[in-house]
């Protein structure tokens, strides 16, 4: 059940990071899960930095939590590769 809930939230945690980032929107739902995922351990790490519980399960604050991995996932990927 782990797996399903960190899949469901990846992916919906990297659909909407795509949105507030306005990525091109053509990588598809594999890629969007993967980023969420990978959001949802780079969110868990920084709200630890807060003081704050990273991931809690399939709610509304782990979605924001993966969400904001996710954007700060993107921001990084943007500054490392800046096409000319």
């Amino acid at each position: 059940m782990g797996l399903i809930v960190w899949v469901i939230v990846g992916g919906l945690a990297g659909w909407i990071a795509s949105l507030l980032m306005r990525t091109n929107g053509s990588q598809g739902i594999l890629s969007d899960i993967v980023l969420g995922i990978v959001g949802a351990l780079i969110g868990g790490f920084v709200m630890s930095l807060f003081g704050q519980s990273g991931i809690t399960g399939f709610n509304l604050y782990s979605i924001l939590v993966a969400v904001l991995g996710s954007v700060v996932l993107i921001a990084i990927g943007r500054m490392i590769y800046q096409p000319r």
